[in-house]
């Protein structure tokens, strides 16, 4: 199987968003290699800095995994994409007021509201509810969306 057999179609939104929610993944997976190195500058024992590193390394995986999925246009990244969006914002928000490092804080927030943003726009919702072009949000909802779209490739239907 090729790897357009893989992708599914997905609208621009989708597959940028993509692309921007791999940075927190490729931002986690950096700084627990950090975490790793920096361990033997410190007095903490190493069990607890290898458990550490290896949970930002986990999380890393899992953001760039859900990354990967929304590139390649699958619908159930879309909301784990919109919760690492809504985490991203959070930690930007975090760096720039509490911690009182609006450098890095602020492009940190702009990479989760630009993830929030394209989630969140028309097309994306369309394509997430398996709208038709001749049919509002609402009728798609009632067809069933996601559910009507699982249950008619289960009988086989297209």
């Amino acid at each position: 199987m090729s790897i357009k057999d893989k992708i599914a179609p997905a609208p621009r939104e989708v597959r940028l968003a993509g692309l921007a929610t791999a940075l927190p993944g490729l931002g986690l997976l950096v700084f627990g290699v950090l975490v790793l190195v920096a361990s033997g500058t410190s007095d903490v024992p190493r069990n607890n800095v290898l458990a550490e590193a290896a949970f930002y390394v986990v999380f890393a995986l899992a953001v760039l995994g859900c990354a990967a999925g929304l590139a390649m246009g699958q619908t159930w990244a879309r909301t784990p994409g919109l919760v690492v969006g809504l985490i991203t914002v959070g930690v930007g928000w975090y760096l720039t007021g509490p911690s009182g490092l609006p450098g890095p804080g602020v492009p940190v927030i702009l990479v989760g509201v630009a993830i929030l943003v394209l989630l969140f726009r028309q097309p994306s919702r369309a394509w997430a509810l398996g709208q038709r072009p001749d049919e509002t949000e609402e009728e798609a909802a009632e067809r069933g969306g996601l559910e009507g779209r699982a249950a008619r490739r289960e009988r086989g239907d297209s």
